[in-house]
């Protein structure tokens, strides 16, 4: 019964959404907290609701700062040249621009952090998307998509977490894993051609005057207008931001640390003046402000889910559902699986919960470990468009689309990343058939 209601529950949040009958915001509170009164859980709904928001604070305050910093970047102008740069090459080309998008995310995401690879990428780009009138749910798709791909690396969140949950080589499961993640990097720029070039149709290639000295022009009046660019402080700026990547990607400190430590420092050396550091936050507070909501309001959501074993029952129904004479294809059925497992599920209560389960039942049909290590992974494109994850509703809200809107969009494009893998995985062996 708990497994039949954690599903409809679901069920109803992702119907509210997607019809747009309800904010991602309000759905993420009211609808656990009615399924978990439903289900008598009322009394304990105080603690299960503090449990998901201590659990996401770290994650909240990182992606407050976080936003704060790169827009202090964004209007001090240090992404200004990339954009120039990047509308030189395109030329007013739509298709080229999607292309780019694929290539600029997959590159940034090499670092395995998906806040990052979309702030750098929505922060890039997003400019160029309105100034060429595109479609910017085509820019959260493709970046997504790319991130969903790149996030399978040794170092990012679901691989690392597979091979430490069954105590596995890391070689032994990732080395076969590359193919994969090329023929879905290879799809991902399909896609973006696609996207790309129904956008080119739809707009033309258009004549924008790319010269040097209009591009000036534009910076100048809008340092007149805001004051706020910092054309002579660009070096230090980029010094500041390739320094903080570089320390996200070795660990030198938690993400939330790192970020405060350089809001607070690109802050002072660019805004010295009080009154001028007052203008600066209060034109990023709505970001801010709808950014961190989601992610406490997802807090609630995913304490309540775990505190009533909702998302224990929800596995364990399916995993039993699974016949007998299958058993020996169960890399096959944990890669199918993992598509709508890791959509409702955070990473930690899938790899450390249910992908144990999984190994250890498969082992009995002869099925290696390392197969379900790498068949669990191969959902990430399904699993980053997840309302769980902070940096989902972090690239919407930087985007300034809906988050229906996204869902919709994607889904089709980011199922067709997950077939192919799971196809060419199959094709190399990576998983047995």
């Amino acid at each position: 019964m708990i497994a039949l209601l954690g599903f409809l529950m679901m069920t109803c949040f992702i119907f509210l959404i997607v019809t747009r009958r309800m904010s991602a915001l309000l759905a993420l509170i009211v609808v656990p907290i009615v399924f978990a009164i439903i289900g008598g859980f009322g009394k304990d709904l105080g603690p299960m609701i503090l449990d998901g928001l201590s659990g996401v604070a770290p994650t909240g305050i990182m992606l407050m700062f976080a936003v704060l910093y790169f827009g202090i970047m964004i209007d001090a102008g240090l992404f200004d040249p990339l954009v120039l740069k990047i509308l030189s090459i395109v030329k007013g080309d739509p298709l080229k621009v999607v292309i780019g998008t694929a290539v600029l995310a997959s590159l940034v995401a090499l670092d395995g952090d998906g806040t990052t690879t979309y702030i750098i990428t929505v922060s890039a780009l997003l400019p160029l998307y309105k100034r060429l009138g595109m479609n910017p749910l085509i820019l959260t798709c493709v970046s997504m998509m790319a991130f969903g791909v790149m996030n399978m690396l040794p170092w990012g969140g679901p691989t690392a977490r597979a091979i430490s949950a069954l105590k596995l080589d890391a070689n032994d499961v990732f080395l076969p894993l590359v193919p994969i993640m090329i023929g879905g990097m290879l799809w991902v720029l399909f896609t973006a051609y696609l996207l790309g070039k129904k956008e080119r149709n739809r707009l033309g290639i258009l004549q924008i005057d790319m010269s040097k000295e209009f591009m000036e022009q534009q910076e100048i009046a809008a340092t007149v207008e805001s004051d706020f660019k910092r054309p002579h402080l660009i070096w230090f700026n980029l010094l500041v931001t390739v320094s903080l990547i570089i320390t996200l990607v070795l660990g030198v400190l938690p993400l939330p640390a790192l970020f405060i430590l350089a809001f607070a420092l690109a802050l002072m050396v660019n805004y010295p003046n009080l009154e001028v550091q007052k203008k600066i936050l209060s034109s990023h507070a709505d970001s801010v402000v709808i950014v961190v909501a989601l992610i406490f309001a997802s807090g609630i959501f995913t304490g309540i889910l775990s505190g009533t074993h909702m998302v224990d029952e929800m596995a364990n129904s399916l995993i039993s559902i699974i016949p007998e004479e299958l058993g020996s294809y169960f890399a096959l059925i944990t890669a199918i699986t993992s598509l709508p497992l890791t959509y409702v599920m955070a990473n930690d209560p899938y790899y450390f919960g249910v992908v144990p389960i999984i190994a250890q039942t498969a082992a009995a049909y002869g099925v290696d470990p390392v197969e379900i290590a790498r068949a669990s992974v191969l959902g990430q494109p399904i699993h980053a468009m997840s309302p769980l994850i902070a940096s989902t509703h972090l690239l919407v809200g930087m985007a300034n689309v809906d988050f229906g809107a996204h869902q919709k969009f994607i889904l089709k494009w980011a199922l067709g990343t997950c077939v192919v893998m799971i196809l060419v995985a199959l094709l190399t062996g990576a998983i047995s058939f």
